[in-house]
């Protein structure tokens, strides 16, 4: 029998399961996996920067802010031929899910959307769950999107409100939070999670689980991220982020928000087998495939390949399970 799904938890509940032995945790996570998902089954995404750099916004993480001095060059918004043609070889390696990332603040009612309105739909063409990342959004541009043909959006919390003006001051954490009511209103299945490595306190990582598990509804899909510090950001030298974090924040989403698929996401590259063979037995089920995620690096195909045949790891197909109406 599943265990119950809440959206009323308490901070002294998750601290409590995110300060478990480690070990402990794990099991517990796992157990909760096996509930609601497939082991064996990790689903494989793909991420694609189709307009880079130049960013007005001043998140300290990021290599695309405009203000900040590192090796991203400004590039326009790819053609559509070419994001549709990095889809197509998406799938052929495995990919069942493909994510369109460009560096806006927000999304604005102009040409450049349009094209993005046209990818959305030739990716979803293509049998593929589509998500986009483009900043904040109106309620009528989540619609429009959403008649594209659009399954997923993701637009990160990135770590706790209390946290949140020591990394970003150009918008608010409750600008964040009405672009999420904006996509869910639309029917569009959430992707939300954070990064970790930001200079926050283990409180400000509880704080940030306990706004998505407290959300009217739970994110379909939470990224958890750890820093890759990049040259030229205020983060540039932040300490990686160890396995055991990782860990404890994969598992602890698992347990609060069971039904979502956790993703592995930025950090891998750093990570070898054996790290990320914990992160899927504390309950992470997807990562993101290619060598790059946006700006910064990602294990190659070849590695990924291996990992899979190494750990008995099979691709989850696109919309199992999926609780969103597709259009």
């Amino acid at each position: 029998m599943n265990t119950n799904i809440r959206n009323d938890w308490t901070r002294e509940e998750i601290e409590a399961i995110y300060q478990l032995p480690v070990l402990n945790l794990v099991h517990k996570a796992g157990a909760v996996h096996r509930e609601y998902h497939d082991p064996q089954e990790v689903q494989v995404c793909t991420l694609l920067s189709i307009k880079t750099g130049g960013c007005p916004e001043d998140c300290a993480y990021c290599p695309q802010a405009a203000r900040y001095h590192t090796d991203v060059e400004v590039e326009k918004l790819l053609p559509t031929e070419q994001v549709l043609e990095a889809a197509k070889t998406a799938k052929e390696a495995g990919s069942t899910r493909f994510c369109m990332g460009a560096a806006w603040r927000e999304v604005r009612d102009n040409r450049d959307f349009d094209r993005v309105l046209e990818m959305v739909k030739g990716v979803c063409d293509m049998g593929m769950e589509v998500c986009c990342t483009l900043g904040m959004l109106t309620q009528d541009q989540a619609l429009k999107l959403k008649e594209a043909g659009l399954y997923a959006y993701n637009h990160n919390l990135d770590t706790s409100e209390e946290h949140y003006q020591e990394i970003i001051t150009t918008r608010t954490y409750g600008d964040r939070l009405h672009t999420l009511e904006h996509v869910r209103e639309a029917d569009i299945s959430v992707c939300s999670g954070g990064i970790i490595g930001l200079g926050e306190m283990e409180e400000d990582r509880i704080g940030m689980l306990i706004t998505l598990a407290n959300l009217p509804q739970h994110p379909e899909s939470v990224p958890i991220n750890a820093l890759v510090p990049v040259a030229g950001t205020p983060m540039e030298d932040q300490e990686r982020v160890s396995v055991w974090e990782m860990v404890r924040m994969i598992a602890t989403a698992r347990i609060i928000m069971p039904e979502a698929m956790i993703r592995l996401s930025a950090g891998r590259v750093r990570m070898n087998a054996e790290e990320q063979a914990l992160c899927f037995l504390a309950g992470a089920n997807s990562i993101f495939a290619g060598d790059k995620l946006l700006t910064t690096p990602n294990p190659d195909q070849q590695s990924d390949q291996e990992l899979f045949q190494q750990l008995n790891l099979k691709p989850r197909p696109a919309y199992k399970n999926t609780t969103v109406e597709m259009t």
